[in-house]
């Protein structure tokens, strides 16, 4: 992982893009694990992939965001620049133009039920976008839009790890069922990390969706996870009805939510939003 702190970014912006070096920077509150944010005076964001696996994600935003923004209900984030390594920094790096509201994980005031119909609203407007061109799920999207067997390997891993301190027998019951199916058409649009630090929020409604690094042409059923790692009860069967998609492919999302899970609580099993999350993965199926 590369050391990005605030003086590097003001470096690279002075060096490559004159016209901004008299902007502020501030890194932003929340920060994710992919790239590192920052604030570019009221306007503008600058983010910058904090690994060489992450780099891919620049271009690809650069080339096909313009495109999928004609098709979708919310705003993504708009291409304004793109910088070259520089200052000690080794990757290309990207200004994006800012989109107001706090993220799903932070926001004080969330209207669930609207969330969850908003969000399936926007993936089935993303499915539906034109996939002519689009990059095919697989290295540069981290294999989400595959199938999920890619991770079979580390599923099997995790649960040795974790041992007795989860159900193994359930989580490989869940698994199974996973890996029962494979998206039977064309493939479409996928986002590859619809998580609460990616979603927007703005008088307690969706507002816009960011971070489009991990996103590519494939299976969609890695979009469905927030069923279990966010919403709950209720709000899960209003986000199945709102995103559509047939019972096999929420099997197979069910499998990807299983998988963060465990691979996150096998490295760190103190983290107990990945413990609600496989909690809520072996108690509710959603279509079963």
């Amino acid at each position: 992982m590369v050391d990005i702190e605030e003086e590097l970014v003001r470096r690279l912006v002075a060096e490559q893009f004159p016209r901004w070096a008299h902007l502020p920077v501030a890194a932003v509150a929340r920060q994710g694990w992919d790239n590192r944010t920052f604030r570019l005076g009221e306007h503008l964001v600058v983010r910058l992939p904090s690994a060489e696996g992450y780099v891919p994600g620049v271009a690809k935003e650069d080339r096909y965001l313009p495109v999928l923004a004609r098709h979708l209900p919310l705003p993504v984030p708009e291409p304004v620049a793109t910088g070259a390594p520089g200052a000690g920094y080794p990757y290309p790096w990207s200004v994006r133009r800012w989109l107001p509201g706090d993220t799903l994980a932070a926001a004080a005031e969330v209207d669930r039920p609207a969330v969850a119909r908003d969000l399936g609203a926007f993936l089935t407007a993303l499915r539906s976008a034109p996939t002519t061109g689009g990059p095919a799920a697989g290295r540069h999207s981290c294999f989400r839009g595959c199938h999920p067997s890619a991770y079979g390997d580390e599923v099997e891993q995790a649960l040795q790890v974790l041992g007795g301190r989860v159900d193994t027998a359930a989580c490989r019951e869940v698994w199974a069922r996973a890996l029962t199916s494979a998206w039977p058409v064309a493939p479409v649009w996928f986002h590859g990390d619809v998580a609460a630090g990616n979603l927007l929020v703005a008088q307690g409604r969706l507002s816009a969706v960011i971070d489009f690094g991990t996103c590519g042409v494939g299976d969609p059923a890695c979009d469905l996870v927030a069923a279990w790692t966010w919403f709950a009860g209720a709000e899960r069967r209003v986000f199945r009805e709102s995103a559509g998609l047939p019972d096999d492919t929420w099997r197979r999302a069910r499998g990807w939510a299983l998988w963060k899970a465990l691979i996150t609580l096998a490295t760190d099993d103190g983290d107990e939003e990945q413990w609600r999350a496989l909690a809520a993965v072996l108690v509710d199926p959603v279509v079963d």
